[in-house]
């Protein structure tokens, strides 16, 4: 079985700590943690592991957030991986910070990511797991608090809750989706 575990962020060093990056964040401490790195490949850094007979693509596109679905589209094809097989993983203003909220499909809910994924797959029928980065920005500041760095409150706690992503990231390669939801969604 393959599984395609996609972290959505932007390039570039002045994104790096951002909000906005929590996917790419998450795929970073999951590579750390199985011991292996990430390579420039095309539409994205990649890295292929296997967890106990189970092959794992972890992309993070180059492409940007707002063209994200082109780089999953391709890895999809090229590896042959059903949506259903598919992982992506992204910020929600909606959700309190560090929430983690799975579903197996739904609307882009107003992200741009998630947005360009529905429209280059052709639905919205992809697993997706939603970080919670909180809405405490002033009217009018949104893409500001969206692109800024964690504040110090958050990064107290913010290693343990990516700690929990990636535990959910190896649980999602193992059981049905609905008993994931069931595990993570109230952590």
């Amino acid at each position: 079985m393959k599984y395609l575990i996609v972290g959505l962020g932007n390039i570039g060093d002045e994104y790096e700590e951002t909000r906005h990056n929590i996917g790419f964040k998450v795929l970073d401490a999951f590579a750390k943690a199985s011991n292996i790195s990430f390579s420039p490949n095309r539409l994205g850094d990649v890295v292929i592991t296997k967890q106990r007979g189970r092959t794992l693509v972890l992309l993070k596109p180059s492409t940007f957030m707002n063209l994200s679905g082109k780089a999953v589209q391709y890895w999809m094809q090229a590896e042959k991986i059903p949506a259903d097989n598919v992982l992506i993983i992204t910020d929600d203003l909606a959700l309190p910070f560090g929430k983690i909220r799975i579903r197996a499909k739904g609307s882009d809910g107003g992200h741009n990511g998630i947005k360009s994924i529905i429209e280059s797959l052709g639905n919205q029928s992809f697993p997706r797991l939603r970080f919670g980065i909180s809405d405490e920005f002033s009217k009018g500041n949104q893409i500001s608090y969206v692109l800024g760095q964690w504040n110090k409150e958050e990064l107290v706690s913010l290693d343990e809750r990516i700690a929990i992503c990636c535990d959910a990231i190896k649980n999602f390669t193992f059981n049905p989706i609905g008993r994931v939801m069931n595990v993570f969604n109230s952590k």
